[in-house]
């Protein structure tokens, strides 16, 4: 006889909540890393646009020409964000907010939480549909991506207050996100080290919802003028685009003197 007694089997419920923790924990980890990333990625790099079309172009061409983007978009990008979607909106639907009984602050945001994924869902869908499937199906090249965002945006109000939101609610959903997931992951565990944290990712997603915004309102507004940068603080006092490549006139030589002026002698 073994010495050592073999262990019980996990019963149906506790297999059932393994897996749910397990799940529940990839969904966070996935929210950071690397839907995070590529949305802070994806902010700085359309941020680009308010510096002109040149730079945004250029913004856009660095990443077209990185190596392995293929990869990197579907293993990196499209299968975690696939992932984090679908258990999202099972979590979303699935929650049961309390804030009628109960409007403590934790409550709200974990009700925002859910409504926020939900519209950031939507809003990446369409993104998605106007142009990077465009993009796959051949109708569009990443060059048409500027004067496609300044004619979408610029002559539909109903557009850009849709792109604002779809910011707005994505940017939320990532900071708050980020707070939980350092509560979660048993970074932040003391309520000081939480109220910490609580008040930088603020501050990082107050700078996000900044940069996002300011782009928004450049393609909204038709160009420089309408953001919350100044034009001359962006693109300096001429208000060009800054990437454009200026030409310097070239140099005037005099004509070398022919073989009969140069043998001819000095008055």
């Amino acid at each position: 006889m073994s010495a050592h007694a073999e262990p019980a089997p996990l019963d149906a419920e506790t297999r059932k909540n393994r897996r749910h923790f397990i799940l529940r924990k990839l969904h966070s980890l996935s929210g950071v890393v690397p839907v995070g990333v590529f949305l802070v990625e994806h902010l700085w790099t359309n941020s680009k646009a308010v510096q002109g079309r040149v730079c945004f172009g250029n913004a856009v061409d660095e990443i077209v020409h990185l190596p392995f983007l293929p990869f990197i978009e579907i293993f990196g990008i499209f299968l975690p964000l696939a992932f984090h979607a679908l258990y999202g909106v099972k979590l979303a639907f699935e929650a049961k907010p309390n804030v009628g009984h109960y409007g403590y602050g934790r409550n709200w945001m974990y009700l925002l939480q859910r409504v926020t994924g939900l519209i950031t869902l939507i809003f990446i869908a369409f993104h998605l549909k106007d142009f990077r499937i465009a993009k796959m199906l051949g109708t569009m090249s990443h060059q048409e991506f500027f004067p496609r965002l300044m004619d979408m945006l610029s002559t539909s109000r109903w557009r850009s207050l849709f792109y604002e939101l779809g910011v707005t609610a994505s940017v939320f959903h990532f900071a708050n996100g980020l707070r939980t997931f350092l509560f979660s992951w048993g970074i932040t565990i003391s309520p000081k080290s939480q109220r910490y944290a609580t008040w930088s990712v603020a501050a990082i997603g107050a700078a996000l919802w900044f940069l996002g915004t300011n782009t928004v309102l450049f393609f909204s507004t038709g160009g420089p003028g309408g953001t919350f940068v100044p034009t001359t603080l962006v693109r300096g006092p001429e208000g060009r685009d800054l990437c454009e490549e200026t030409l310097a006139p070239a140099p005037t030589t005099p004509p070398a003197p022919t073989a009969a002026a140069a043998q001819a002698p000095a008055p």
